[in-house]
């Protein structure tokens, strides 16, 4: 019997397909399978969600779709469908379906991230940090690194632009899955083949997204347990600029209505970047951002003010852990453990966590996006204690004039727009 850590070095070998197909009447959908001539061997992905499971990757090759008036993404516009030998740099171990599946959604939020040089860390197909930033790369992806130190640990770096040296420096110095790029500047990548297991990929139309991917949706597939398919449209962000956001204005049933402060520049800014990366965020979810990067990113929860608490915990844990890595040399974990049994330690954390309090985990000045509505005003109550500045999100609810009245009840004023759309993803 092999051993545990075998079965994560093992190749599944599949027995899908060369060629599949899916038809809409009389349009049908070729797609092929996708392999890679690898240390002289063609190879498949490497596995699917655990090693236990055979996978292929298929890039839709022939054929096209227009569904009531709507023309779909057809053959020629793939990015993680078509990679071929040329565009991946460095195998490391190969590329499986999660691997590959993380890029994709790095590219998913990109794709409305073109304004800015921009970088996406993902783990688990979520997000666990990101930023754009004017000063280029090398900032971007530093601050999507710090966001959130802990989750970036074996995660995947996405890239919009070239990545440079200094960006190659950081990915170097630590453990990092995939790296995906555009391309990469001289000497960027002697940096990075260092770490031999690291999967890199070169992708051009990372650089051009607006273009590759252009407006078009894709066909989205979600197959059920009972072997049932449920199709339907990709979703597609109507918020492109600062100017696309509706005032977030309601109307009580006794006739009242109430209208939020408008969010500064600065504010505009930061939702219209962090309702770019919703987009790629497993619902329910609120992101906390400021200055461009993410501050802190709640997914995956059940009920709404459960999702802005655990968003808020996980700010402060992350504020917490970046004073100790600095000042400490080791995690926020590895400090609390030496703390137990050292007084200098003990000091030390007491310390951070009197620091973190009075920062409130660097939440000051934030701004929070929504992916749905707040069914009551709890969610923006404990975001608004936490010293958020302004929110977005979709607005509909029937309690939006509650929402809307909590934020101007706050001191100072906290300013809201609505989307007029919902991001659920699931």
């Amino acid at each position: 019997m092999s051993s545990l850590k075998d079965m994560y070095r093992t190749l599944q070998q599949d027995d899908f397909p060369e060629r599949m197909t899916i038809s809409f009447d009389d349009r049908t959908l070729v797609y092929r399978k996708r392999t890679w001539v690898i240390d002289g061997e063609a190879k498949g992905l490497r596995y699917g969600e655990n090693p236990d499971q055979p996978a292929a990757l298929y890039e839709l090759a022939e054929g096209g779709l227009e569904l009531g008036g709507v023309t779909f993404r057809g053959p020629g516009q793939g990015l993680v469908s078509a990679l071929t030998e040329e565009h991946m740099v460095q195998a490391g171990k190969h590329p499986g379906k999660t691997n590959l599946t993380d890029v994709d959604n790095g590219i998913n939020m990109l794709q409305y991230l073109t304004a800015r040089p921009a970088a996406i860390i993902l783990k688990h197909n979520n997000p666990s940090g990101a930023a754009w930033s004017d000063a280029g790369i090398a900032d971007a992806l530093s601050k999507a690194f710090w966001s959130d130190r802990i989750a970036a640990f074996g995660g995947a770096v996405v890239l919009n632009r070239p990545l440079d040296k200094a960006a190659a420096e950081l990915i170097a110095a630590n453990y990092f899955e995939v790296v995906a790029a555009p391309d990469f500047e001289e000497g960027a990548l002697d940096i990075i083949k260092a770490r031999k297991n690291l999967r890199i990929l070169r992708i051009p139309g990372l650089a051009r997204l607006d273009e590759v991917l252009a407006d078009a949706p894709f066909l989205d597939v979600k197959s059920l347990t009972d072997g049932g398919i449920v199709v339907q449209h990709s979703f597609r962000n109507r918020i492109r600029t600062v100017g696309d956001f509706l005032p977030a204005t309601a109307t009580s049933k006794e006739g009242v209505t109430v209208t939020a402060r408008a969010p500064s520049k600065q504010e505009a800014e930061d939702l219209l970047f962090a309702w770019a990366v919703e987009s790629g965020v497993t619902s329910n979810s609120v992101i906390f951002v400021k200055d461009g990067a993410t501050v802190s990113i709640g997914t995956g929860e059940q009920d709404r003010v459960g999702c802005v608490e655990l968003a808020i915990h996980k700010a402060y844990t992350k504020y917490a852990d970046v004073l100790a890595f600095r000042e400490q040399g080791c995690s926020l974990y590895e400090l609390k453990q030496k703390a137990v049994a050292d007084a200098t330690a003990a000091a030390a954390l007491a310390d951070i966590d009197e620091r973190t309090r009075a920062a409130k985990g660097g939440l000051i000045g934030t701004s929070l996006v929504s992916d749905g509505f707040f069914p009551f005003r709890d969610g923006v109550d404990c975001a608004v204690a936490q010293g958020v500045a302004a929110i977005a999100q979709p607005g509909g609810s029937m309690r939006d004039h509650e929402v809307i009245m909590a934020l101007n009840e706050a001191t100072p004023q906290v300013a809201m727009v609505f989307t007029g759309q919902r991001s659920f993803k699931h």
